[in-house]
């Protein structure tokens, strides 16, 4: 009953967006018939195309500039190449003589049944034509050709074949590599080598735990391996010891060992009279031990370790930031200050971070850090020595929340929760609104975006920027021109955003330049306004098919009369360009002077300060 009265709203929620959206869905398909005016001379227009400085024509609007980076002291490899595109400048396809005669081919047909057959799986998603996949392809005939006979099997999908499958997995990039356990999987880690996926695949169809039988070894093992966990057992073999090997199939980057012996527990904090299975996780972190009090199996075991593997708080390193942002863990609480005050708050940021383990991850950012640091703060708008608390949602929603109020545990610990309830306002980062904006082209920042852009009586064309990209600079003379045309239609407005510096939940940027058109009368849903429920989904699902949540992007060339019959084709006001009127000539000798003035007077009066322009 409760699912068909859900059913029922979600009807009734469409057929009112329908209806609200039919107007301005007609519209656009009235305006998509309409046709230039047949008398309208564009040529004047055309006139500046081939002057210097006029930008070429493109097809392609989110393009970035090779090379270029919001973050240029830190190099790609500095956080790992976790989604390998191939260059599109590369050389077509060719099939590769590869002996694969042991990698098995899955398609969507026999996949589910291979994965829950076979107990150990190694499946990559390529594409035919990625170079990364490419180069893969003999090291990972290789390494299928070696572990034949054992637990395991190599497998690879076709993911432009097999659509579904990809998207099923998220296969965001190729290749992609996962390692199936059980058929639960997780990312392949390791090096695109066959003696490296070698390696690797052996630790995890091996034992996955260890022996310790004496005080030497416990001691060698404590003093040399970061994060530890131990079982105590009543055998070192059976039921006990099967689980807690099928969890360290789970976690990567833990070693599992196993004892019977009471000394050796105790090395490890365990009271030897303990009951037994116990296990203990032992870290070279601030938390440096975590007992693990729930039923001996593997599910809860794995979940456990994962939940308490991550130090307290992660310092933002060079090294840190790929289990930052790799993790599984997606959403973060960031504290910047710089390193000579936060000892004053670093105390109630660790405490805060007990109570949301595997749920957060806490980051201190420490903003003195030019190399590191600086560069993260101006990248979530964080300017001076702090302390800021700044909750975030991860890369691929990237919200953020500001913490305001006083720095204390519990307010922290609310911030924490009322992060994970999404009960929070976002924060967007903008430059302060200029004292005059009087030029051609508007200038929006976050704080004027609904003043300017979301002006239901205007037209407005925004274009994202940024001030580094190559792309951007070249269209700033073109998109300069069209606005000097426009300056006299009051419904029109052309503006810019500089998108690294300002961001608002209504500009959605792919990539520099976007280039966005919002139409009058059309404006005035916030996506943020319905909060995160299921409702909220179904809803931006209509809108995004209807009139999208953000400006229509503008698909067309980078020319002046290429966004001039963009704009008369798709403004909700109609308008109509006066085309300058050229200085008549002299029609006779005598009268020469005298019209020369009043042609003056004329070009000056009906170009509207254009003539020099054009």
């Amino acid at each position: 009953m409760a699912s068909f009265r859900f059913f029922i709203a979600i009807c009734l929620v469409s057929l009112i967006l329908i209806s609200t959206l039919t107007p301005s869905i007609s519209k656009t398909a009235k305006n998509d018939d309409v046709e230039l005016d047949d008398d309208e001379d564009l040529r004047f227009l055309e006139e500046t195309e081939g002057k210097k400085g006029a930008a070429p024509s493109h097809s392609h609007f989110n393009e970035e500039d090779g090379g270029d980076d919001e973050y240029p002291d830190l190099d790609d490899d500095d956080f790992g190449n976790y989604h390998d595109f191939d260059d599109s400048d590369s050389d077509p396809y060719k099939e590769p003589e590869i002996d694969d005669k042991d990698v098995v081919v899955l398609k969507e047909g026999n996949f589910s049944d291979f994965i829950e057959k076979n107990k150990f799986v190694m499946v990559e998603f390529y594409a035919p034509w990625c170079g990364h996949c490419q180069a893969l392809a003999p090291e990972y005939a290789a390494a299928a050709t070696e572990l034949k006979g054992e637990e395991v099997v190599l497998a690879k999908v076709d993911a432009t074949e097999e659509n579904e499958l990809a998207q099923e997995y998220d296969v965001q990039g190729f290749p992609t590599v996962y390692f199936f356990v059980d058929g639960e999987h997780k990312p392949y880690p390791g090096a695109r080598n066959k003696e490296a996926i070698v390696t690797w695949i052996k630790k995890k169809i091996g034992p996955g735990i260890s022996n310790i039988t004496t005080i030497d070894e416990a001691e060698r093992i404590l003093t040399s391996e970061s994060k530890v966990a131990l079982g105590y057992l009543n055998s070192l073999v059976g039921p006990e010891s099967e689980e807690i090997a099928a969890a360290s199939r789970l976690q990567d980057d833990v070693s599992f060992y196993q004892t019977v012996n009471p000394d050796v527990a105790k090395l490890f904090h365990l009271d030897p009279q303990v009951k037994r299975p116990a296990l203990v996780l032992v870290k070279m972190e601030a938390e440096k031990i975590s007992y693990f009090d729930g039923q001996f199996v593997k599910t809860a075991i794995s979940e456990f370790v994962f939940s308490n593997k991550l130090p307290l708080i992660t310092i933002f390193t060079r090294e840190s930031a790929p289990s930052i942002f790799e993790s599984d863990i997606k959403k973060q609480i960031l504290m910047f200050a710089a390193s000579n005050i936060s000892e004053k708050y670093l105390p109630s940021f660790q405490e805060a971070a007990k109570s949301f383990k595997g749920k957060l991850i806490f980051v201190y950012v420490q903003v003195d850090n030019e190399d590191f640091g600086r560069p993260v703060a101006d990248y979530f708008g964080v300017s001076g020595d702090g302390p800021k608390f700044l909750a975030y949602t991860g890369n691929d929603d990237a919200r953020k929340f500001v913490f305001d109020g006083e720095v204390t545990l519990d307010k922290i610990k609310a911030f924490g929760e009322d992060f994970l309830e999404d009960r929070l306002k976002p924060f967007y980062k903008s430059e302060p609104i200029p004292e005059t904006n009087d030029g051609d082209v508007k200038v929006v920042v976050g704080n004027n975006f609904d003043e300017i852009v979301l002006d239901e009586s205007k037209d407005v064309l925004l274009e994202i920027y940024a001030p580094w990209c190559g792309h951007c600079q070249a269209l700033e003379p073109t998109y300069n021109k069209l606005a000097k045309h426009l300056r006299g239609i009051d419904s029109l407005v052309i503006a810019k955003m500089d998108g690294t510096t300002n961001e608002h939940p209504r500009a959605k940027s792919d990539g520099f330049p976007t280039i966005l058109f919002f139409p009058a009368g059309n404006k005035s849903f916030d996506p943020e306004d319905l909060g995160s429920s299921v409702l909220k989904r179904i809803i931006l699902l209509f809108m995004g098919l209807f009139m999208g949540c953000g400006g229509i992007t503008v698909d067309t060339d980078r020319t002046v009369v290429a966004f001039y019959k963009f704009l008369k084709k798709h403004a909700s006001i109609p308008f109509k360009l006066q085309k300058p009127v050229s200085a008549p000539k002299a029609e006779a000798a005598s009268t020469a002077e005298t019209k020369g003035e009043e042609s003056k007077e004329s070009d000056k009066s009906s170009n509207g300060g254009l003539k020099d322009e054009l």
